[in-house]
């Protein structure tokens, strides 16, 4: 199998100082976007006892946010790869900034789930994942490329970190409005770095030189590796939404603290930070489809131990310790096999399909959380379903055709 990346060559200290800019970038604008969602939830009681809303509407708006977010990436991508990424994502924080000022004076319930649910949920496509690292993908030669996407999704996940004080910190000075529209600022003063993630050609592959995006696109729905890692980032955004959500609740259950809880997701965003980091660089040095193939595995084995073993403290801090190393490292290597096997042109946009059954996943994974409990009075039939679904995710990853895809002349210049 020909990786074009899979070596990274050469030694990081003589790497021109330009690599480093845009991922540096690229990481702290992810940092914010994904930092800020990541603390929403820390906002949903001074909301409810302020604004006499029910947990449903501030939850309902949350859940709308997945989904938008999800539905828009694709359609984010596209202009990306039209206009370019600079300019998207420069909307994007534009966006975030507007729909959390829109969080902090919405008079009603319906204004609220607008600004939270649909324009967050857009202003996410273009700010997070899907474009930031397309942007680096077509910024960084191919053998820097892993490399690059591991270190942006480490800043990102530092980022996740550190919000969680800052966001405690500004609803006690200045209450839960005035943090949401300081949070809004921060959005716009990282508004010029925007501009340093303007897509080169670095990572250009002569192949995608004739080839327009609806057929990259037709390509791609082709592809039946396409279609399984679609599958497998359904089954990602469902375990790590569900366990994000609804770990707390399950350690109370099971007799332990609400801070042990918030303790185990602090861990869980601490050694995320070193995983992505270093399964995007592995990604680079490795087959990207079997190291995904023993993530979701190592997962599935870490959540049977969890739950089928005598609960502790220690066991729960373990548990949230290799969750965590595994949390986030599945983005830039899914991501490094579109771009793989279709090339850099449509990446963002690719990137985006399959990023909507991530975040299909988490939508199920949060509501059957929900829903499951309710109805039996236990999360264990959920647990089952993620181990169920971390299995099919190790399986279908195995058989995938991670080969560049063959394009001839001929049928370039006809698309």
């Amino acid at each position: 199998m020909a990786q074009a990346d899979r070596n990274s060559g050469g030694t990081r200290a003589g790497w021109p100082r330009s690599l480093w800019i845009p991922v540096i970038a690229g990481g702290l604008i992810m940092g914010m976007a994904l930092g800020v969602r990541h603390v929403q939830g820390l906002f949903l009681l001074p909301v409810t006892f302020d604004r006499g809303w029910s947990r449903e509407t501030f939850g309902f708006a949350m859940a709308l946010q997945n989904l938008v977010w999800g539905l828009a990436q694709p359609f984010t991508g596209m202009l990306a790869d039209k206009f370019g990424s600079a300019k998207v994502i420069a909307v994007g924080l534009v966006a975030y900034a507007l729909g959390l000022v829109s969080m902090a004076h919405a008079a009603n319930a319906t204004n609220f789930v607008l600004g939270a649910g649909i324009t967050i949920g857009i202003a996410l496509s273009g700010t997070a994942f899907g474009a930031i690292y397309g942007a680096l993908s077509r910024i960084m030669p191919s053998e820097r490329r892993s490399w690059a996407l591991g270190l942006a999704g480490a800043i990102g996940g530092l980022g996740q970190f550190a919000m969680v004080p800052a966001a405690q910190g500004l609803i006690g000075g200045w209450s839960w409005t005035g943090a949401l529209v300081i949070l809004a600022g921060g959005m716009m003063l990282l508004l010029p770095l925007a501009f340093l993630m303007r897509d080169q050609s670095a990572g250009a592959d002569a192949s995608d030189a004739g080839l327009s995006m609806s057929a990259a696109i037709a390509e791609a729905f082709r592809h039946r590796g396409f279609w399984l890692l679609n599958l497998g980032f359904l089954a990602c955004g469902f375990q790590l939404a569900f366990i994000a959500t609804h770990l707390p609740a399950y350690l109370f259950d099971r007799g332990l603290s609400a801070a042990q809880g918030v303790a185990a997701l602090a861990i869980i965003a601490l050694t995320n930070v070193a995983g992505t980091y270093l399964l995007g660089v592995w990604g680079g040095v490795m087959r990207r489809k079997y190291l995904l193939a023993v993530l979701y595995l190592v997962r599935t084995i870490a959540m049977a131990l969890f739950v089928f073993m005598p609960l502790s403290v220690v066991s729960t801090y373990l548990f949230a310790a290799v969750m965590g190393f595994l949390w986030l490292g599945t983005v830039p290597l899914t991501n490094g096999i579109v771009s793989q096997v279709f090339g850099v042109r449509y990446i963002t946009t690719l990137f985006g399909f399959v990023f909507f059954g991530h975040q299909l996943g988490s939508f199920f994974g949060v509501w059957l959380g929900g829903y499951l409990f309710v109805t039996t009075g236990s999360y264990q039939a959920v647990w089952l379903i993620a181990m169920a679904v971390g299995l099919l995710a190790a399986l279908v990853h195995w058989p995938i055709d991670d080969r560049a895809v063959a394009r001839l002349p001929i049928a370039r210049a006809s698309a």
